[in-house]
């Protein structure tokens, strides 16, 4: 097993081998020093042709084959479950059960067993059987449809809002908050993680501003947050790069157009009018193409602007503030985030890369006595 340092260390976990955000979930349970042990199908490989040493969501934990059509090796899997705290399958509703997996198959062995459940449209309602990806479950949860600009349809905001945010971030939510009521009470219990679901929730603040009258719904790209304000978007450089601005309280707002050098424009004295938009950002436009990204940096960087640079994936890790955070970390040449959030108390240790090896039964047996 892999010996890992965290808030979690000594918490067993069974994985069941999927795809997007359970394995994003045992990722982070991993990460914080869970005992994670991912059950593969033979020859089961990553999406997109990589390399298992690239899929990094695997990162941290190591994997059992076991082919679950065979009954010893069927066996095999209940006999870990039985022996863990924490159980993450992300198969469609009613795969497990056909597995002889299912909740009431392995929660008689192991009542305090929290059974951590990710779908995409959630183990019942109208579309609970039907196949879907992040932009499918954030498509009808309302927060598609607010990105991007009025009259091009709504840009794929890769997979980070349903299926990581919504998905395994509320399943490691779920299974934590789940755990520490079977360790009270004894008794553990299934955790519905559905990310249609958690795309709305995700949408919590914007749902209120709506009701309150703050957010016009049918008018994308028109509020605040999504692309309707001067003070709250990204603009293009000379070289052809991008800034993110963001100052919406009206002391930052001051302190950016101080050292831009509109600060007597008059244009820009009332920060919030919704007809002063447009042109607020006309000017803005000409005001930011005329100087490169890393000028601006060397303006803005250092006063409360509320500016960034808009960084590519290769740029970031090189960021001073990165590297001051040591935000990323290199695995065996392979660059990756670093585990989040810090324990000043119970640190976690650097991450694997996606492959951390093989393990065999009889050795998790030992370790899991």
């Amino acid at each position: 097993m892999l010996d890992r340092n965290g808030p979690l260390r000594g918490l067993r976990v069974v994985e069941m081998a999927g795809l997007g955000p359970a394995p994003f979930c045992a990722m982070m349970l991993a990460d914080m020093g869970a005992e994670v042990v991912r059950i593969a199908r033979p020859n089961q490989k990553p999406l997109f042709g990589l390399e298992q040493r690239h899929n990094l969501y695997d990162r941290s934990r190591r994997s059992l084959t076991l082919d679950l059509r065979d009954t010893k090796e069927l066996a095999k899997a209940k006999t870990l479950i039985s022996r863990a705290e924490i159980l993450i399958e992300g198969f469609r509703p009613g795969v497990m059960e056909r597995l002889g997996l299912g909740p009431d198959d392995v929660t008689s062995d192991n009542p305090k067993l929290v059974y951590g459940r990710m779908t995409g449209w959630g183990q019942n309602g109208l579309l609970k059987d039907r196949a879907g990806h992040d932009l499918n479950y954030m498509a009808i949860s309302g927060a598609l449809w607010s990105i991007g600009p009025e009259g091009s349809p709504p840009p794929p905001p890769q997979n980070i809002i349903a299926d990581l945010a919504g998905g395994g971030m509320m399943l490691l939510a779920g299974v934590l908050a789940a755990t520490m009521s079977a360790r009270t009470t004894g008794k553990g219990q299934v955790v519905d993680a559905c990310m249609s679901d958690g795309a709305a929730l995700m949408m919590t603040l914007q749902y209120g501003l709506n009701a309150g009258g703050a957010w016009e719904d049918n008018k994308r790209g028109g509020n605040v947050l999504n692309g309707g304000a001067a003070y709250y978007r990204c603009f293009e450089t000379l070289d052809g790069g991008y800034v993110a601005l963001g100052p919406i309280e009206p002391q930052f707002f001051a302190t950016l157009l101080e050292h831009i050098g509109l600060r007597e424009d008059p244009r820009f004295a009332q920060q919030y009018d919704p007809n002063a938009q447009e042109e607020m950002h006309t000017v803005l436009e000409t005001v930011f193409a005329g100087k490169t990204r890393r000028a601006w940096e060397n303006i803005l960087t250092e006063v409360d602007a509320c500016f960034a640079p808009v960084l590519s994936m290769s740029e970031a890790p090189q960021h001073p503030h990165n590297i001051s955070r040591q935000t990323f970390v290199e695995t065996d040449g392979i660059v990756q985030p670093a585990p989040v959030p810090r324990f000043v108390g119970t640190p976690s240790d650097e991450p694997t890369h996606g492959d951390a090896g093989l393990i065999n039964f009889e050795e998790i047996l030992e370790c899991w006595k």
